[in-house]
């Protein structure tokens, strides 16, 4: 006998939930819950997720039926779950990206690209490669050379004469962008004095304030602007300077004008300070 399911479905950016009924069903909850089903999130469009929760709905008073195809986004229909983390906020912020993979008709792509929103659950990029929902790509941060395993859980409009792209790791990974360390930091603002090589290659000395201090990096306010992701930088403080490697630069929000910087001289501490 046909039955109706309620189910939960999250948007893997972690951007609402959605709750969505399901009529006329052959199939039981258990098989309900172990099967991607399609929905739409307001801000990212239609998603396919296996739900985290769901129940059995008979013909009950109160529950609301609509016309319309088996699956019916439904806000108003109250459905028993557990409370689950919310995934991690989003940044903007430009990060070196190679993304590789099978697009449709099996035809393969290798492209460079950079990444527009990050977190620790995927991030967005742009690509050429006509990808579809569902699809498997790899990442690499081409900053880290790391590399993992995504699956396509977003395509948008054009940007630039190219798609935009939201992928998900098969699992949270909140260190693959290096932009959270769990390490010992020092908050107290340390000014200091940059000098790179600007996009369109002339040389520049800019005072900065360096943020977040650590052994093995800092957070800069103030050049953003000037540098880019992968530029080797020379940091600056009184007599002692040292050599790092540009991991981030902030785009919008309260990360503009800000860049992520990596150590390259192992074990010096231009700084003043203990670490």
């Amino acid at each position: 006998m046909p039955k109706d399911f309620v189910i939960r479905l999250r948007c893997p950016y972690g951007d609402g939930d959605r709750t969505v009924l399901l009529q006329e069903r052959e199939e039981t909850l258990a098989q309900i819950l172990e099967k991607p089903w399609d929905f739409e999130c307001p801000v990212h469009g239609v998603q396919r997720e296996v739900p985290f929760s769901g129940n059995e709905k008979g013909r009950t008073a109160g529950i609301r039926r609509r016309a319309g195809a088996p699956g019916i986004a439904v806000d108003d229909v109250p459905v028993r779950e557990e409370a689950k983390p919310r995934s991690s906020p989003r940044i903007s912020i430009h990060i070196p990206v190679m993304a590789y993979g099978w697009s449709q008709h099996e035809i393969s792509f290798h492209e460079s690209s950079t990444t527009l929103l990050v977190n620790a659950s995927g991030g967005l990029i742009t690509l050429a490669a006509k990808v579809s929902i569902g699809d498997t790509i790899f990442v690499v941060n081409q900053t880290t050379s790391e590399e993992q395993e995504c699956r396509v859980a977003y395509v948008g409009p054009e940007f630039e004469g190219k798609l935009r792209v939201g992928f998900a790791f098969k699992r949270q990974v909140p260190s693959f962008w290096k932009i959270d360390r769990h390490e010992v930091r020092i908050s107290k603002p340390v000014k200091v004095t940059v000098h790179g090589t600007d996009r369109k290659g002339q040389k520049y000395s800019q005072t900065a304030m360096a943020l977040d201090i650590s052994k093995n990096g800092a957070r800069l306010d103030g050049v953003g602007f000037l540098t880019w992701p992968g530029e080797v930088i020379e940091v600056k403080r009184g007599w002692k300077s040292a050599r790092f490697r540009v991991i981030w630069v902030g785009d919008m929000g309260p990360r503009a004008d800000q860049a992520g910087i990596f150590l390259l001289d192992t074990g010096k501490n231009i700084w003043g300070v203990p670490l």
